[in-house]
């Protein structure tokens, strides 16, 4: 079973929560975050994104950089911006977005249990990302932010979640983006803990570099601590858990920078492209491709194994349209070959192809849920950029220091 640990958080007074919190670091770059952060001196970007506060030539991986964000956190807490909780909470977190809402359990999960693999994940991490969050949880003494997990529904946990929507809520605000948050305080010991911790594993949604960026700082704490127990809260990472059925995955589309005509007339010629006014496709293997003013839509070959990851649209493009029709051999390095997130719609693909800047715009189906989980649970991988999660959770909210 999993590990579920309430948590004394840090966060701001209600009236504060819309100024402070922010969008999560890896969505954004600097200059948006300068953007973003521009007259709010509360906002957590200050935090997640320190090099804001320097010159746009500062390299944001600099010493000073990281020492500004763990200041502005600690000047945060001194200044009571940030207010730490008296006793240890769980929190319901619900996120509305578009008519649709999701909620799920704010808590604290294991570095353990990640390590054991009863958190599994669904795609590789980068080093230079991980070194880059584990030197911010060093220096900061915090995990500022939380990752996004799933889990199996059960009946219990989805009535216990909606229960704990009957009562005034802690935070309740819509952000700029129009998502509204809305987040309610819980008994550290209760049903939702109990439900929560019989689950027999969580899965990484969202969040990966966070995960693997705690598991290295308990590395870390465990060289260098020699009264470490595996019971100090480093060895704990907040998190924000959605039962499976509470969840949406947008496309992640992709483009193709160069391609002569003779590539794509073969192409065409072999899937059986045929025009369409439709540039979403509509159930999982068709996938609409845009070139030279047009929408086209085919469907891919079934593959030849039966795993998880051989089933994933996203491995069957690759297999059997990138390679063989424009020479992309790897995905994760080949720089013929961009990602879009789904929340850009297909209009960014036809802004890119139209531009110039892209040669093919590919309109995908998105992964499912279930396929996410079955992937993670055959411990393997996905293909990069399989998913989109929308919407995201918000930072600064509730902050876990240790």
């Amino acid at each position: 079973m999993i590990t579920i640990k309430p948590f004394r958080a840090w966060r701001p007074e209600p009236q504060q929560a819309a100024r402070v919190a922010c969008v999560p670091y890896d969505v954004i770059n600097a200059e948006e975050a300068r953007s973003l952060a521009g007259g709010l001196p509360e906002s957590f970007l200050h935090v997640i994104r320190p090099e804001i506060n320097f010159t746009e030539s500062i390299d944001e991986h600099a010493d000073e950089v990281y020492a500004a964000g763990a200041e502005k956190l600690k000047e945060m807490c001194s200044s009571g911006l940030l207010i730490q909780e008296a006793e240890p909470a769980l929190y319901v977190y619900r996120l509305v977005w578009k008519g649709r809402s999701q909620t799920g359990l704010f808590t604290c999960v294991s570095v353990a249990d990640y390590d054991a693999d009863l958190i599994l994940k669904h795609e590789l991490t980068r080093p230079d990302k991980e070194d880059d969050r584990t030197r911010h949880i060093r220096e900061q003494q915090a995990h500022a932010e939380p990752v996004m997990l799933s889990c199996h529904e059960t009946d219990e946990i989805t009535a216990l979640l909606a229960a704990a929507e009957s009562a005034e809520p802690l935070f309740d605000f819509t952000a700029p983006d129009g998502v509204q948050h809305t987040i309610w305080k819980q008994p550290a010991a209760g049903e939702l803990y109990r439900a929560f911790s019989a689950l027999p594993a969580l899965y990484v949604a969202d969040g990966h570099h966070r995960c693997k960026s705690a598991s290295r700082l308990v590395e870390h704490m465990r060289e260098t601590n020699p009264n470490h127990t595996g019971e100090e809260e480093y060895n704990f990472f907040p998190a924000v858990i959605f039962p499976k059925n509470q969840m949406e995955i947008l496309p992640y589309n992709r483009v193709i920078h160069k391609a002569d005509a003779a590539a794509f007339e073969h192409f065409r010629s072999e899937m059986k492209l045929k025009p369409t006014d439709n540039p979403v496709p509509g159930k999982k293997g068709d996938v609409c491709v845009y070139y030279r003013g047009s929408w086209y839509t085919f469907t891919l070959p079934q593959p030849g194994a039966a795993d998880p990851v051989s089933l994933l649209d996203a491995a069957r493009l690759q297999q059997f349209v990138f390679e063989p029709y424009f020479g992309i051999g790897n995905p994760r390095t080949d720089a013929n070959i961009s990602f879009i997130g789904g929340i850009r719609g297909t209009a960014e693909l036809e802004k890119l192809v139209d531009s110039g800047k892209a040669a093919l715009g590919f309109s995908v189906y998105p992964t499912g849920m279930q396929e996410l989980m079955d992937v993670s649970d055959a411990g393997l991988l996905m293909p990069p950029k399989s998913t989109w999660f929308e919407p995201k959770l918000r930072s600064g909210l509730l902050v876990h220091l240790f």
